[in-house]
């Protein structure tokens, strides 16, 4: 799966919305939240019973792209797809994972660390990888140390990244889009804080608008 596939899934969005999301009840103000902020993206992470249910739900509305993230399984990427998954994000390098993602047609974006990981994802033909925990790792000078030997390869950075470090990601050329939580947090779905939601997504648009 090539970046330019992974930018026709992501409607050629360059922030996604990470969503932790504990409730059903919570999709369908959510993606009205994040749609309202100009988001055109989002990846729903399989990390609450309810995930594979709150994708479908996103993914019914119509104003986003939505894709599956922190799948971890083939049989994961199978159920996120069936659900309405129009991509699907690993934290790690996983062969299998990738394959079905191949066999199923949808973009993948693996996880990698290092650059070992790296050049496994390369010889997998991958050319579009997940840098995560990016800010753990180093941030914006780990993602440049990792981009200088490998000009082909773009970057989704997530991992830590909030408002204040996303202009610096997004001026790098390696970069193709931004990933990060803090638009939409698990406090803010809590309360029901869905104006704020809107709000910082718009801020995080008008930061991707040249």
């Amino acid at each position: 799966m090539t970046g330019t596939d992974l930018a026709a899934a992501l409607a050629g969005a360059r922030v996604m919305p990470v969503l932790t999301v504990p409730s059903t009840a919570t999709a369908a103000p959510l993606a009205d939240a994040l749609a309202a902020g100009g988001a055109r993206c989002a990846e729903v992470t399989f990390r609450t019973p309810d995930a594979e249910q709150v994708l479908k739900a996103m993914a019914a509305h119509g104003g986003l792209a939505v894709g599956a993230g922190t799948v971890l399984a083939p049989e994961q990427a199978e159920r996120a797809v069936a659900a309405g998954a129009r991509f699907v994000v690993s934290p790690g390098f996983d062969e299998e994972v990738i394959e079905k993602c191949r066999e199923l047609g949808v973009p993948v974006v693996p996880g990698i660390a290092n650059a070992t990981e790296l050049m496994r994802a390369q010889k997998a033909g991958i050319t579009t990888v997940k840098l995560f925990p990016a800010e753990s790792l180093g941030g914006l000078r780990a993602l440049r140390a990792l981009a200088a030997p490998f000009p082909g390869v773009r970057f989704v950075p997530t991992g830590g990244i909030g408002a204040d470090q996303l202009a610096g990601y997004l001026a790098d050329p390696a970069v193709l889009a931004v990933g990060g939580s803090w638009m939409a947090t698990t406090d803010h779905l809590r309360r029901g804080d869905y104006d704020e939601i809107r709000r910082l997504t718009a801020a995080a648009v008008e930061v991707c608008t040249p």
